[in-house]
C-alpha cells in the first residue's frame, strides 16, 4: 500500500472527470458529500437489462462492476458548480483482464483468479486530495509480489499522465 497526495486537485479532477485517463478502471463504490450525501454502488444489476442485450453495460463490464466511464458524466454532474464539495472517495479497481497482463508482465507466482482487486482509493477531504493502493487476494499468501508491482505500476501510471503527487508516509 502506498499512499500520494495530489499536488494539483484541478489537473487531477480535469483527468478524473473530463478525461478518459480512468475510464477502463471498474468503479466499485463511491460517496460524493455536496448538499447531500451521494452514494453509488458500482455493482452492476443485471436484471435491468434484458438478457438479449447486446449493448448492455453487463457485456462491456463482464466482472460485475460498471466501468468509470459509464459513471463520470453522473459524477461530474454532482461535482461540478460554483461551490468545491465537502468532499468524496471513489474506489476504483483494477480490471481482472488487466490484473491477469500485470501477472504476465511481472512474471508473477499468481494466477488472476486468485486476486479479488488490485484498487485505487481516491478521496478528497475538502482540501486535500490522496491516492492510495490496496491489494485484496483470495487465498492468503506471504508473497508481496504482486502488492508491490501494483505500488510501483500506479506512480508510473500517474507519471505517464501528468498527475504530480507526492509519497506520503
Amino acid at each position: 500500500m502506498i499512499a500520494m497526495k495530489l499536488k494539483s486537485t484541478k489537473n487531477f479532477m480535469t483527468h478524473l472527470l473530463l478525461s478518459d485517463t480512468f475510464d477502463h478502471f471498474l468503479f466499485i463504490e463511491g460517496e460524493i458529500v455536496t448538499f447531500n450525501t451521494f452514494t453509488i454502488d458500482g455493482y452492476i444489476q443485471k436484471a435491468f437489462y434484458e438478457s438479449n442485450e447486446t449493448d448492455s453495460p453487463c457485456t462491456e463490464a463482464a466482472y460485475g462492476y460498471a466501468l468509470w466511464k459509464q459513471l463520470r458524466e453522473l459524477c461530474f454532474s454532482m461535482i461540478k458548480g460554483k461551490r468545491t464539495p465537502l468532499s468524496f472517495k471513489f474506489i476504483f479497481s483494477l480490471s481482472p483482464d488487466n490484473i491477469a497482463r500485470l501477472i504476465e508482465q511481472k512474471n508473477l507466482d499468481f494466477q488472476s483468479s486468485d486476486v479479488q482487486g488490485l484498487y485505487l482509493n481516491i478521496r478528497f477531504d475538502g482540501s486535500v486530495l490522496q491516492c492510495v493502493t490496496g491489494t485484496s487476494l483470495k487465498t492468503f499468501s506471504m508473497d508481496k509480489s504482486l502488492e508491490r508491482e501494483w505500488d510501483a505500476m500506479v506512480p508510473r501510471f500517474f507519471d505517464k499522465k501528468g498527475l504530480e503527487f507526492e509519497m506520503e508516509d
